[in-house]
């Protein structure tokens, strides 16, 4: 009885362990399966590996590997921003903490050469990027006043530029843009430019009065002269119309006098002419007889001068 109990129990347990050795064996290649496919993210690329040693690139999308043999790495080719904490000096040897940042990107068809190069995005920053971006700085803030930079701040960022341009120059990545994040100066020193501020504010406000009064004085200069002028243009108009006038008076006076003697004159030939009419026609009725009687100037008789 015993043991037939046992040979059921053994049946049993051996029908029982063939599903799960299938389902084993069917999940193991599912497994295998499953390994065989894998897919890169837009905005990435996949670096394959063979056994620890990377032999290609391959871009977004559904890919096949050899199981076991091969592994993926995913390099981000996105615009990537890095920020460096620094401090540094000014020209005048000022000291300035700064934080400044760089916009990069790794170039799609170089990205494996980097990869290869530096093993990753991570150690090309800490390796290439970050000492160069500190460098590239300090340099550029050494350059300028603490005042220039502070004004013109645009400036010391081109200058920033140019220079991690050059020694970045030779890697596969491109720089976007570098901005000064943050600028901290010594409090001295922001408590003068505060005082030299407020005193040019000052001089400006000054010189706006001086030059509001300049012109409300020489506001002042043209009214009086343009009264002045006015003036002298009455003035002028008015001897003008007595010059005028009295020499028309004058020339009329003139005209007048021509005219008095002209006829003065034709009057004195006129009696001049009747005269001598007068005697021609004496003569025409003369007898030829002297006159017998002379009355002289108060003479009251009549002297008789015919001869007896």
């Amino acid at each position: 009885m015993l043991k037939n109990g046992l040979e059921t129990t053994t049946m049993n347990a051996n029908s029982m362990k063939k599903p799960i050795t299938a389902g084993v064996v069917g999940i193991a290649i599912l497994s295998v399966l499953w390994s065989v496919f894998y897919t890169i993210d837009e905005g990435h690329v996949g670096i394959v590996k063979r056994f620890g040693e990377a032999t290609t690139q391959v871009n977004p999308g559904l890919h096949f590997k050899v199981p076991f043999a091969d592994s993926i790495e995913e390099l981000e080719i996105r615009t990537r921003k890095n920020a460096e904490a620094l401090k540094a000096s000014t020209f005048e040897q000022m000291p300035v903490q700064a934080e400044v940042s760089v916009n990069w990107t790794v170039i799609r068809s170089e990205a494996f050469e980097l990869y290869k190069n530096y093993g990753g995005l991570d150690q090309f920053e800490n390796r290439i990027l970050d000492p160069r971006l500190r460098s590239a700085a300090k340099d550029a803030l050494a350059r300028f006043k603490a005042e220039q930079i502070v004004q013109n701040r645009g400036q010391v960022i081109q200058k920033i530029e140019e220079k991690l341009l050059q020694t970045m120059n030779e890697f596969p990545v491109k720089l976007d843009s570098v901005q000064i994040e943050n600028l901290v100066l010594p409090k001295k020193y922001l408590q003068s430019i505060e005082t030299k501020q407020t005193e040019k504010n000052l001089a400006e406000a000054e010189k706006h009065r001086l030059e509001r009064q300049k012109l409300e004085a020489l506001r002042e200069v043209n009214t009086a002269e343009a009264k002045r002028d006015a003036e002298k243009a009455r003035a002028d108009g008015s001897a003008y119309a007595i010059t005028t006038e009295a020499k028309a008076e004058a020339e009329a006076i003139r005209l007048k006098g021509l005219a008095e003697a002209e006829a003065i004159k034709k009057k004195a030939e006129a009696i001049k002419a009747n005269k001598v009419l007068v005697e021609y026609v004496k003569a025409q009725q003369w007898d030829g007889k002297l006159p017998t009687t002379v009355m002289g100037s108060g003479q009251d008789i009549l002297w008789n001068m015919k001869e007896k």
